[in-house]
């Protein structure tokens, strides 16, 4: 029954193309849920599931509800009569909507929401606390170092101290999505694009050491008999192509192969990386996390408490694979969701 959620999304995230496309496969598998649109100036609105519907490429086109908002903020509208009772569906990536700020909002207001909670949520968006947190069980991850937000003078020192420590690396923001804002740094012809690349964003960023291996990513999901991973599927770069939103997102560069062409050792190992990760952060319903596979073993990169359902993202994708129906999940998700709010499970 869908009468009793509303879908969030959209946002003021890097991601918030993708969550519109996220909203609009989950709004088609729960006809009779509300659609809540987060204008990127932080209004909500109302939206018809047609008018979610008919907006084309969502991944490149801005969404523009139609109408005025319904709501001056997302606290408001949590503390609104057409909050109450009602579970939220979080269709959100990225920034606030998954980093823990708007899952507080929720908690304070005794509101269901899918997915984790606020505090698992803030420490997997920080990369380096998911590397801290889930190393400390084991996972193996790259070395690191994190990088202030400075000017285009102290990024060119600081990456010319890093080329001598290693001659790849890869730098991505420490607390948010890495389809936007990735860089890498290969050798030192690439300094100035990348120091004055570092010293735009004005962000914290996570410089890892580049990994060679093949790049993995494992859908986890909280069942009825436990934690369990989905098939893992395996992202494969097409010459010139890169791991960034282009790539993820408009097919430019990558191409992605569910379930991946591994080992069954190879694909236990991956699966077995993806549960403990989840339960390291203590993430709640559902994750991804993503890693390096190399001759030598697995390499922890991060976890999304959030993946993306769209319907071509990895999540639908691995449920397919395990012959999983995404109506089965999204209802397990939203039962989920009320128990904990209800204080059951």
């Amino acid at each position: 029954m869908s009468s009793d959620v509303i879908i969030l999304f959209g946002g003021s995230s890097s991601e918030r193309h993708v969550s519109v496309a996220s909203a609009q496969n989950v709004s088609k598998h729960l006809p009779e849920a509300a659609c809540w649109f987060i204008a990127p100036q932080g209004a909500v609105f109302a939206v018809e599931r047609a008018e979610l519907a008919a907006h084309a490429n969502p991944f490149e086109a801005q969404f523009a509800p139609r109408g005025n908002a319904l709501f001056p903020s997302l606290g408001a509208a949590l503390d609104s009569p057409a909050a109450k009772a009602h579970t939220f569906f979080l269709a959100l990536h990225g920034g606030d909507g998954e980093n823990g700020v708007t899952q507080l909002l929720l908690e304070e207001r005794g509101l269901a929401f899918t997915g984790s909670g606020s505090k698992a949520s803030a420490d997997a968006f920080d990369k380096a606390k998911t590397k801290k947190l889930a190393s400390a069980q084991g996972a193996k991850v790259a070395e690191a170092r994190i990088l202030p937000p400075m000017n285009v003078a102290e990024a060119k020192a600081a990456l010319t101290e890093l080329l001598t420590l290693n001659p790849r690396w890869v730098l991505k923001p420490q607390a948010d999505g890495s389809s936007h804002g990735l860089i890498h740094l290969r050798n030192a012809g690439q300094l100035e694009a990348s120091a004055e690349a570092l010293a735009g964003f004005k962000l914290h960023y996570l410089a890892e050491v580049f990994i060679e291996g093949r790049e993995l990513t494992v859908g986890v999901v909280d069942d009825e008999g436990g934690t369990a991973a989905l098939p893992v599927s395996e992202v494969r770069l097409i010459p010139g192509g890169a791991f960034d939103y282009a790539g993820k997102y408009l097919g430019r560069g990558t191409e992605e192969i569910t379930p991946a062409e591994l080992t069954a050792a190879e694909s236990q190992a991956a699966q077995a990386l993806a549960v403990l990760t989840h339960r390291a952060l203590s993430c709640a319903g559902y994750s991804r996390t993503d890693m390096i596979l190399t001759p030598s073993g697995l390499v922890l990169l991060e976890i999304n408490t959030l993946p993306g359902m769209t319907k071509a993202s990895f999540i639908p994708q691995q449920l397919a694979a395990a012959g999983r129906d995404v109506m089965a999940f999204i209802t397990r998700q939203l039962t989920l969701a009320r128990n904990r709010r209800d204080g059951g499970r």
